[in-house]
Parts: C-alpha cells; sequence; structure tokens
C-alpha cells in the first residue's frame, strides 16, 4: 500500500487540538461504519441555482493501516474559485499545509459569519477500516482499494448534482491513470467539463480545499478512534492523544507499528480503526508466537448431505429403487381391470 516517506510523517500526523467538523460522526466511526456528511448549501448557491459552480475533489488517508480513507468534496461559484481560495486564503495541497494551518481553515469554513461558510459548500465521504477490509477481503471478487475510491468520489458529486446545484466544471486528483478515470466520470456526467490530473491538489484552488476538508476529518475521526484506549483506565501509561499513541497510522512511523505491537490481540487482532487487509496488520497476525491460528473446520448436514447432491443424477443401479415424492403425492394410478 502507498506509504509516506519519514519526513512527511509529520505532516500526516494529526495536531494535537485538530477542530472537530461537523462531518464527525462520532458513533458511526466507533461502530467501524461509513457515512456521508453534506455541509448546508451556501446561501451564494442556494439563492440562485444558476449560478455557475466549479467542484473539486481529494482524498486523504488512502495508505495507512490505521483509520478510515475519507473523500471530499468542496464547491463555490465558478467566479470566485481562485480569488477567494488561492488569492484570499491560500488553500494549498494539505500536505503541504501544516496540521494547525489545516486545522484553522476547516474551523473557517464552519463558522456561519465568514466568507468561506456564505460562499462554499463541501461534503465529506468517510469510508471506515473495517468496510476498506471487508472490500478487500472478500473470497471472490474483491472490491479493491481504487473501486472503492471511485464509487465513493462519484457517489457524492451524484449527491451534489441531486441537490440542484449547477456544476459548470470538475476537477479530481487522479486514482490511477487520469485518461481512463476521466472518460469514465465523463460518460457518467457527459454535461459537465471535466479534468483528472495527478497532483491536482496543487494545480485547483476547489481541489487543495477538498484536500482540507478530507484530511481533517479523518485527523479527528483518528484521534476518536484512539480516545477508547486513551480513556481505557486500565491503561494508565497511554498517552492522551493519537499523535504521541499511535502517531500518524502510517506502517512507516514507528509509533503507528509500536502501538500495533502493543495492542494485538492474539485471536482478535485490534478494533475497527484497523485495515486487516494491510501487509502490516497481516504480518503481525500471522508472526510467530503472535496470534493465534484458528481453524474454522466445515460443519456437515445433519444427514451427511451435500448441497451439491441434490442436483447430482443416481446412479443406475439407484433409480428404480428410488420413488418420486411428487408423482406419487396424490396416490398411484390403478389399472382399468380393477374396474
Amino acid at each position: 500500500m502507498e506509504d509516506v516517506d519519514s519526513r512527511d510523517i509529520a505532516q500526516e500526523t494529526p495536531a494535537k487540538d485538530v477542530f472537530v467538523a461537523p462531518s464527525i460522526h462520532q458513533q458511526a466511526i466507533l461502530a467501524g461504519g461509513s457515512y456521508t456528511h453534506h455541509s448546508p448549501i451556501p446561501e451564494t448557491v442556494s439563492l440562485d441555482l444558476s449560478t455557475e459552480c466549479v467542484l473539486g475533489v481529494d482524498e486523504a488517508g488512502r495508505g495507512p493501516v490505521l483509520g478510515p480513507m475519507v473523500y471530499g468534496l468542496f464547491y463555490l461559484p465558478l467566479a470566485k474559485h481562485r480569488s477567494l481560495l488561492a488569492e484570499a486564503h491560500h488553500f494549498d495541497d494539505s500536505k503541504v499545509l501544516t496540521p494547525t494551518v489545516r486545522s484553522s481553515l476547516m474551523q473557517s469554513l464552519c463558522t456561519p459569519d465568514t466568507d468561506l461558510y456564505q460562499i462554499c459548500g463541501w461534503a465529506t465521504r468517510v469510508m471506515s477500516a473495517r468496510d476498506i477490509s471487508a472490500g478487500m477481503l472478500k473470497p471472490a471478487g474483491t472490491y479493491n482499494l481504487n473501486a472503492q475510491a471511485m464509487d465513493a468520489t462519484i457517489d457524492l458529486i451524484k449527491d451534489i448534482f441531486a441537490k440542484g446545484v449547477n456544476v459548470r466544471e470538475i476537477y479530481i486528483d487522479t486514482i490511477g491513470s487520469p485518461a481512463v478515470y476521466q472518460k469514465k466520470l465523463e460518460r457518467i456526467f457527459p454535461t459537465t467539463m471535466i479534468t483528472v490530473a495527478k497532483k491536482a491538489d496543487s494545480l485547483y484552488p476547489c481541489v487543495s480545499a477538498a484536500s482540507v476538508c478530507a484530511k481533517v476529518t479523518r485527523d479527528a475521526a483518528l484521534e476518536v478512534c484512539y480516545q477508547t484506549y486513551a480513556s481505557d483506565s486500565s491503561r494508565s501509561e497511554e498517552p492522551k492523544v493519537s499523535a504521541e499513541g499511535w502517531g500518524s497510522g502510517y506502517p512507516s512511523d514507528a509509533r503507528c507499528t509500536t502501538w500495533l505491537k502493543g495492542h494485538m490481540n492474539p485471536v482478535f487482532g485490534w478494533g475497527t480503526e484497523c485495515r486487516f487487509s494491510w501487509g502490516t496488520a497481516k504480518d503481525l497476525l500471522e508472526a510467530k508466537g503472535s496470534g493465534t491460528k484458528v481453524d474454522w473446520p466445515a460443519e456437515d448436514d445433519e444427514q451427511g448431505m451435500r448441497v451439491t447432491d441434490f442436483f447430482s443424477t443416481p446412479a443406475d443401479g439407484e433409480q428404480d429403487n428410488q420413488s418420486n415424492e411428487l408423482t406419487t403425492w396424490f396416490g398411484r394410478p390403478v389399472a382399468e381391470e380393477v374396474f
């Protein structure tokens, strides 16, 4: 899975006082569920739904073994795109902005008397670690991460169109080949100009803003997950914030791997915050002396029958000895001589 360079770990680590946005649904996060959050449609758009808007999409948390992957969507009037986001508020790729700056921008976006709140709309799709792993570990027809990410993006955009927002331009940070991804989206949204590009979060301000929404939501969600351990009275030595506990959640972060090793249940591994489909988790569970190997034998049917037995043809010698229950349900025919 995608990892981060050691020099980027500090940027990926949540701020100790990360802003908790309305996109944090604590009950769903603790239950390991995925969900979507939409901000109110901004006044500048809701008062005139014919206003042409630009929309950007980006993700946060694709590579970590801990915590959700979050897709962020951001839209605003096309006329305000660069002047408001790039020039007035200096939005940039969330990996470039410090955790404190990201958190501050998100707080402004959620504060009613700010220009960002009044002009811009946003949404997030929180894809839980549990659901990501369930899709990737399906015994047949694996639902890979790229497919999950693409579906999340498409669903978010469809939601905005369903609200009546007049989206004229869409910019998206690519998943895989930009050309292939763009053609697929153009088939789904044929009336909109769509641009899919590498590093779109550093090229288009609306994608930068979507990146911030996704990253701050993930940071706060990671903190919510961590607090179930920090508040455990039996773990008095546990750091109080995730930044000092499991860090960024990336496998290359020593805090993360140390935490995983120290908190692994030999049978169940970890909680819903962990992506069991990641190699890091698999290796720890399968390491000698770490995890407990469990065999799940297939239970035999009470009569020793298999499902396929109901569809098999009897052998020649058995055909004459077997009666057909349906043909004798109403009795057996009698010969004419009886009458």
